[in-house]
């Protein structure tokens, strides 16, 4: 059987929640509604009720109520959620997840959403899906629908909406139910099927990129590419925090430099760290570290006016990072693999880290680069890392295919030694 997870607040979205249950029952599928209400009474029993939502965040539901602080009730509750979602699944009951909401029940759902595993069904029905959804999507899969007017009351704009939201998940749901295991879960190195390699990619840095998984791919694995767009970057790190790479391919970096720079994308802070951690074979080089992206021309900040600009397309422009920047860099890079507790490799490609910055390129700077691998090489001194030089550029193709090589041959020793 099929079994559909509602999640939400029934003292404010009660009927809503009615409506969509005994439309998925007539849809063919069983529903589990978790009612993650906290202060007005719910409008529908729920499966798994609100003082079991709010214990499972380690809270009791009569404190919540008593300290009348709604940001504090939605983060435990959406804590509670979370916890109650992952035991769902884990006990063989939730092959997909709805929910509706506004701002607050778009937060507490997306959060128990987000902790879910890669394939599980998530549809969030949201006032909120029309604006910047980064923050309740992450680098989860999960499917934002617009609910074009609030979630209040069933009516002739609601109504479809929400019904097309009915078919949508339960479609999902029920072929998630048939997928095989193979299916539901990617598999990493030693699980069956090709073993799973995670690369990071920039427009700059494709064609060293392509030549890599095309000799990844002849080798007999399975390659993943993520374009260093900030979401791109977190995506690769939570899913290598998962422990399902057999390896990383790690050669475009440019969200650190967004970082360090203000560019607009951005990883974070934790970006070039989950594969360590993990102890995950890496190979890593420096692509795109020779550029800081921001967005349309108009929109660059008045100080990188005076740097070497270039337009990349009309919704962004690049600066080129000083030598200063590039020795920061270099520390920063240095400082990430330091604390790696796998085989980590770094290629280094001395001739050029872009397109742009291949020899004749605009942002060829042989001093910026050097500052960058003298960096490197200073932070990297007396740690495991390994560090190769390569006179070359990085879209070289021997560049990627010796990448690719390196990377083969630490997975096949850590698999020897097993």
């Amino acid at each position: 059987m099929t079994n559909v997870v509602l999640v939400g607040t029934l003292d404010t979205k009660g009927v809503e929640y009615g409506w969509l249950r005994e439309r998925l029952l007539r849809a063919g599928v069983e529903v589990v509604l978790v009612d993650t209400g906290v202060m007005g009474e719910p409008r529908v029993p729920a499966d798994v009720p609100r003082d079991a939502v709010a214990r499972a965040a380690g809270a009791e539901l009569s404190e919540l109520r008593a300290a009348a602080d709604r940001g504090a009730a939605v983060t435990t509750m959406a804590r509670g959620a979370e916890a109650t979602l992952l035991r769902l699944h884990a006990e063989g009951r939730l092959d997909g997840v709805l929910a509706i909401g506004g701002s607050g029940g778009t937060s507490i759902a997306t959060r128990a959403m987000r902790a879910l595993p890669l394939g599980v069904p998530k549809l969030m029905v949201s006032s909120m899906a029309s604006g910047d959804v980064a923050p309740y999507v992450g680098s989860s899969d999960i499917t934002m629908m617009y609910s074009v007017v609030d979630i209040a009351g069933i009516n002739s704009i609601s109504a479809p909406v929400l019904a097309n939201a009915v078919e949508a998940v339960a479609g999902m749901a029920k072929a998630f139910a048939r997928a095989s295991l193979e299916l539901r879960r990617p598999a990493p190195l030693g699980a069956g099927g090709r073993p799973l390699i995670a690369a990071s990619m920039a427009g700059v840095t494709t064609i060293g990129v392509d030549a890599a998984r095309e000799r990844l791919t002849e080798l007999g694995y399975e390659v993943l590419v993520f374009h260093v767009s900030g979401t791109g970057g977190r995506t690769l790190e939570t899913l290598a925090g998962q422990g399902i790479f057999a390896g990383v391919l790690d050669l475009t970096l440019s969200e650190l430099a967004d970082d360090l720079c203000g560019g607009i994308l951005t990883a974070g802070p934790d970006r070039l760290s989950a594969a360590g951690r993990a102890g995950i074979p890496q190979v890593v080089s420096l692509g795109a570290l020779d550029m800081v992206k921001f967005g349309p021309l108009e929109t660059l900040p008045e100080q990188a006016r005076y740097r070497r600009v270039r337009v990349h397309n009309p919704s962004i422009t690049v600066i080129r990072t000083t030598e200063a920047e590039c020795a920061e860099l270099g520390r920063r890079v240095a400082a990430k693999l330091r604390t790696a507790t796998g085989p980590t490799a770094v290629c280094v490609p001395l001739r050029g880290l872009s397109t742009l910055g291949a020899p004749g390129g605009p942002y060829h700077d042989p001093a910026a680069d050097l500052a960058l691998f003298s960096a490197l090489r200073e932070g990297l001194r007396g740690s495991a890392a390994r560090l190769y030089d390569y006179d070359t550029h990085i879209n070289d193709p021997d560049f990627g295919r010796a990448a690719a090589d390196r990377l083969h041959a630490m997975i096949g020793a850590i698999s020897a030694a097993a």
